[in-house]
């Protein structure tokens, strides 16, 4: 699970706004991670979630390719080689640079059309975000991608159609929604599905395959709120991602077989609690409106959490991954 944006200012602020514990602090293991990309020592999201997807560092803006361009596996294209059942959450779209890390090989992160013709082809089982535009009023070409799914055997839906509670998901069946043409909403702004949808994942995957799954759930806007240097923004964003952190925190207790790890892929804003605050009243100030290179918190719970302690690279998450899986 990636609060993309998330530092520890992020989480701290959380922590008093909402006064009372949020998920993340049910978690028995902590961690630290350096998030430099290859180029840079301020990644981008491209960069960082390459590094989480495949244990590779490389340049800000290129997904799941090395440094030297080359395209590398990621870790959920291993899991569906070895038969688990693989899934994609996000509140941006399913294109952006976050989610399409997990699947797609492209040096440029804005490549949006040819990103989503690599979900097309990906045969993950289960995605749920924004985006439905680069599938169904392409510029590069005429092709409907969404017919094309749906007649490789996928289900897919949109918030067009029906709102995602009111959905019943075929669990025999591959399944697709689509929350927006381009950018799903702001929380605050009635954007309701990222803990239902991390819920309904879980146990929809739990369903595909008796050999497990791989599931990435993203909070993609406390990375905006950051950017835009916009306080409540980033709040509500990080209290809708931890209220997906407690629904997959619940599933795992009582899976008991389920790793879950809950990370930022950079910190984004320079945020600080300024003298003066109190927990009814913070007083915030922002560094920058673009990322830092500051080292970001990891979150572990479940069999093979203590794989999570300590300080590493960004890259060793998907090593430690691969370890806690028993894949080497």
């Amino acid at each position: 699970m990636i609060g993309d944006g998330m530092g520890i200012a992020q989480i701290t602020a959380s922590m008093y706004h909402e006064g009372k514990p949020l998920s993340i602090e049910r978690f028995p293991v902590t961690g630290i991670q350096q998030v430099h990309s290859a180029d840079n020592l301020v990644t981008d999201s491209a960069a960082g979630a390459t590094a989480f997807a495949t244990g590779s560092k490389t340049n800000n803006s290129a997904l799941g390719l090395n440094e030297r361009l080359e395209s590398v596996p990621t870790i959920l294209e291993m899991a569906e080689q070895r038969g688990l059942a693989t899934g994609l959450v996000t509140t941006a779209p399913i294109v952006h640079a976050t989610p399409a890390a997990f699947f797609a090989h492209v040096p440029l992160r804005g490549q949006y059309e040819d990103i989503a013709v690599q979900l097309t082809q990906s045969g993950v089982d289960f995605f749920v975000g924004g985006g439905m535009k680069y599938f169904n009023q392409r510029s590069q070409d005429q092709n409907d991608l969404i017919e094309i799914m749906q007649r490789s055997g996928y289900l897919i839906s949109s918030v067009y159609e029906q709102p995602f509670a009111t959905l019943q998901p075929n669990f025999n069946q591959k399944f697709g929604y689509f929350t927006a043409m381009e950018n799903p909403p702001a929380f605050s702004a009635g954007r309701d599905y990222l803990p239902f949808a991390s819920r309904t994942a879980t146990r929809f995957l739990e369903r595909a395959s008796d050999k497990g799954f791989f599931l990435m759930i993203e909070g993609a806007q406390i990375d905006w709120g950051g950017h835009k240097q916009d306080f409540d923004y980033l709040l509500s964003e990080l209290n809708d991602f931890d209220l997906a952190v407690r629904e997959v925190l619940k599933f795992a207790v009582k899976n008991k077989e389920t790793l879950v790890i809950v990370t930022g892929d950079h910190e984004t804003g320079g945020l600080a609690i300024q003298p003066g605050s109190t927990q009814d009243s913070l007083i915030a100030a922002f560094a920058t409106d673009y990322h830092t290179a500051t080292m970001i918190p990891v979150f572990a719970f479940g069999p093979g959490a203590g794989y999570f302690r300590g300080m590493y690279d960004n890259t060793d998450i998907f090593h430690r991954m691969v370890r806690a899986l028993g894949w080497q």
